[in-house]
């Protein structure tokens, strides 16, 4: 019989908002604006249907400056359900709670331990069993942290089993800024049997006589975040091994697709098998939810209209995914090109137009300081959760661009093409 098991989440983002300009759909909006709340309704399933000793949530519980008490009425509802069942919850703050007002304003019953700014050791209420257990916490009010904190928490409790939370970015992850970084030499000089981590995103797992656990997310919020996402289910047995186990909590899960039009000369064929390509790829979806961004690519005599007539193809797509179920495009890319392009006659006009925009314009100092401009003020435009879709720095911010006005051009000579031809989705 298992000594003690517990759940392990972190990063849950309550109510984030929408950060993808590309949910126009109210339905598919709703969907993923309620699908934090979903995955956090399924980590208290699981606590109740595992009967864990405890749930712990290394950090970014909430998302922010967060004002809305229908958040916190949400949470308390939770948290009720957990203590009735005689579930403990340990909780650190992590960089976003430090900036949210709920964090300050919500109380929680006796079930609850949230660990404060200074570090502490807990032992975990336990009855019958071999061996105590020792919770370890230590949160801060300051969304910085730029210096590892491992050396502020307590020192290991001899005879118990020793668990450390922590929220911090490790030795730095891609998208995620520096936060109370250490090392998994520091987390294992410590002598502690399981380190609970939150803050990066993706899962990331260290077992030996010192378990480490980055759970990753419970619940992508866009294209950025795609995959199943889970949170991790241990089981420490009474010899004091440990099982780590990996469980899917995530109500929508957001992928990529590539879909290769190569030899499609016909608008319907194109939908069709699009919505074949929907299917095949749903069947291995983890989530109850599936939100697709698909890109089209290969060489097909589709490809201007497919670029002119977009709106359209994506509106076909999506009725395609309504009748499979369960099933969401968020966006369609083009990287189509017509056959034998890079072959054009010399002095076909649109060709010679593309060579004008690649070779002269596009490369200018003056067009580039242009777009600049125009991105800058529309970014400034945009609400504090959007913004990052410019680009977290400024190599990213002018990769953003690069691409922006590349697809541009090519849309303008899309429909350029297709006039000169006077086809449509149905001329095919």
């Amino acid at each position: 019989m298992a000594a003690y098991r517990f759940v392990h989440a972190a990063d849950i983002h309550l109510d984030s908002p929408l950060r993808s300009l590309a949910l126009r759909d109210p339905n598919l909006a709703e969907l993923v604006g309620n699908a934090t709340r979903r995955a956090f309704v399924r980590i208290v399933d699981l606590c109740l249907d595992e009967q864990v000793d405890a749930l712990i949530l290394a950090g970014d519980l909430y998302d922010g400056d967060q004002t809305s008490m229908k958040t916190a009425r949400f949470l308390s509802e939770q948290i009720r359900r957990l203590h009735e069942a005689g579930v403990f919850v340990y909780v650190i703050r992590g960089n976003h709670d430090a900036l949210s007002r709920i964090t300050k304003e919500l109380t929680f019953p006796d079930s609850v331990k949230l660990f404060g700014g200074r570090a502490e050791a807990v032992m975990a209420v336990r009855s019958d069993r071999d061996f105590q257990v020792a919770i370890h916490g230590l949160s801060f009010a300051n969304p910085l942290a730029p210096e590892s904190l491992i050396s502020k928490y307590k020192p290991r409790i001899d005879d118990a089993v020793n668990i450390g939370i922590a929220h911090t970015s490790l030795g730095g992850a891609p998208g995620h800024d520096p936060y109370a970084p250490c090392s998994v030499a520091d987390l294992q000089a410590t002598g502690f049997a399981y380190w609970a981590l939150g803050h990066v995103h993706k899962r990331s797992v260290v077992e030996g006589k010192c378990a480490i656990v980055m759970p990753g997310m419970p619940q992508g919020r866009d294209i950025n975040e795609d995959g199943a996402k889970s949170v991790t289910l241990v089981t420490i047995a009474d010899d004091r091994s440990i099982r780590i186990e990996e469980r899917v909590t995530s109500a929508a899960q957001f992928e990529r697709l590539s879909f290769d039009a190569t030899g499609v000369d016909d608008w319907r064929q194109l939908v069709g098998a699009l919505g074949e390509a929907l299917e095949r790829a749903l069947a291995g979806v983890a989530s109850e939810h599936w939100v697709a961004r698909v890109r089209l690519t290969g060489a097909t005599p589709l490809a201007w209209r497919i670029r002119r007539d977009l709106d359209l193809l994506k509106a076909e797509v999506d009725d395609r995914g309504s009748v499979i179920g369960t099933c969401w495009v968020e966006k369609l890319e083009v990287a189509c090109r017509p056959p034998g392009a890079m072959d054009s006659p010399a002095d076909d006009p649109v060709t010679q137009l593309r060579r004008l925009i690649g070779a002269e314009i596009l490369r200018s100092e003056a067009y580039q300081a242009e777009v600049v401009d125009i991105a800058e003020e529309l970014r400034a435009q945009l609400p504090p959760e959007c913004r990052g879709l410019f680009g977290g720095d400024e190599p990213a911010f002018k990769a953003v661009l690069a691409e922006l006005v590349k697809e541009g051009a090519e849309d303008v000579l899309a429909r350029l093409h297709s006039s000169a031809e006077g086809g449509g989705p149905d001329a095919s």
